[in-house]
């Protein structure tokens, strides 16, 4: 599996193993539905502050809001680079 804060880049074409039995901690690659709509970031979680990180800076980060849904789908354990 990809380690906490191991860098991570992933391309369109790229395919993404996800293991639902990997628990969610700080610093993993997750896939997320927040309000029903998924997406694939870095998990932050300190000192009751919940975010999404985005590793691309193209897209921003997600603060989850008071009031907010989140459901952690699985982690990302392996990227499959495609050529």
């Amino acid at each position: 599996a990809l380690a906490p804060g191991q860098i991570c880049a992933f391309y369109d074409g790229d395919e993404l193993i996800v293991d639902r039995a990997i628990k969610p901690e700080h610093g993993r690659i997750v896939i997320a539905a927040v309000d029903g709509e998924l997406t694939v970031k870095r998990f932050f979680q300190r000192d009751g502050v919940v975010k999404l990180i985005a590793e691309n800076p193209k897209h921003r980060d997600i603060e989850l809001k008071k009031g907010q849904e989140m459901m952690i789908w699985g982690v990302v354990a392996r990227i499959i680079k495609s050529v």
